[in-house]
């Protein structure tokens, strides 16, 4: 993608005098693309109704994300993090994501407080 220095460059090869940072705006108010003066940009997509969608950025960076009622459910980007959200109204039910956690409150928990605290105490670690 061409930054916005390159697209406004003359065909003698002169720039136009530009000042940095450049943000575009889409007509709802949202930021669509950024740029600073070290070339680095993001760009951004929207659904209609205001969710952000997409970014990507100079440095090959990208994020993907999908919503339901408003709610983010779904997040992921190039560096392999994705997480998914369920919800049941405002109450988010569900979460799972790369790094293997799993909250699930879909369920009742059937155990009592002395097995919850005996199965959390197996992930931590005590330094002495």
């Amino acid at each position: 993608m061409n930054t916005i220095r390159e697209l406004t460059k003359l065909s003698n090869g002169k720039e136009l005098d530009i000042e940095f940072p450049i943000t575009l705006f889409n007509k709802d108010g949202h930021i669509v693309y950024y740029e600073y003066e070290d070339r680095y940009w993001q760009k951004r997509e929207y659904k209609k109704e205001g969710d952000q969608m997409y970014l990507e950025d100079s440095l090959g960076f990208w994020s993907k994300c999908k919503y339901k009622d408003g709610k983010q459910v779904y997040y992921e980007d190039s560096d392999g993090l994705w997480w998914t959200r369920e919800y049941e109204g405002d109450k988010e039910i569900y979460f799972e994501n790369s790094d293997g956690d799993i909250i699930d409150y879909r369920e009742p928990v059937d155990m009592t407080m002395e097995e919850i605290i005996k199965e959390l105490g197996k992930n931590i670690r005590i330094i002495e």
